[in-house]
């Protein structure tokens, strides 16, 4: 597995695009801080830019002094579950920033913290976080498994993480999804 993490992470330092196994389903994504990768995201799916996409982080790839703001985000969920931030919450949060493109007209950045070990060492090797998004063209179902990806997106995508029985996770959904509002209230988007 060392082999295929090392090869991701090249890819991605090269600002191609990734085909790989989250702790939900299987998803498409880029290094966060480049713009031009992003874009290439939202051609392959066909998705328009109002449809901001999440980002992918670990807790090494944080700001240390403001873990403890946020410290309801570090800790484990009964289900992946992806936060939609304010910036004045998540721009303090992640050092390295991320491109322009990714934020959503409101400047609010989905945040998930996974729990599979290939995106965890990706991140981690990355020094910088991933971009997720579902590994399915706009408008078409997210797949549930590997085979249930079109021919035509893996097409798309630049490097394809091959199919490894170490990366399933039983997950066939996305994450749960809750908003945090600026006055710290919390919204349900996706239960």
């Amino acid at each position: 597995m060392t082999t295929i993490v090392q090869s991701a992470v090249d890819a991605l330092r090269q600002g191609k695009t990734l085909l790989y196994p989250t702790d939900t389903i299987w998803g498409i994504g880029c290094d966060a801080r480049l713009s031009q990768a992003v874009e290439k995201l939202y051609r392959i799916k066909q998705r328009d830019h109002s449809k901001s996409m999440l980002i992918l982080c670990t807790k090494e790839v944080l700001a240390e002094e403001y873990k403890n703001l946020v410290s309801w985000l570090l800790e484990p969920t009964e289900r992946p579950t992806t936060y939609i931030l304010p910036a004045a919450v998540w721009q303090p949060l992640l050092p390295c920033g991320v491109a322009t493109n990714l934020p959503a007209a409101d400047g609010s950045l989905g945040i998930r913290l996974p729990r599979h070990a290939f995106c965890q060492q990706v991140i981690n090797a990355l020094g910088a976080p991933l971009v997720s998004s579902s590994a399915n063209l706009s408008g078409e179902p997210s797949p549930r498994s590997y085979e249930d990806i079109s021919m035509q997106l893996r097409s798309r995508v630049d490097f394809c993480v091959p199919m490894c029985p170490e990366f399933a996770t039983g997950e066939s959904t996305g994450s749960r999804i809750i908003k945090v509002n600026s006055d710290g209230s919390r919204t349900v988007i996706r239960p």
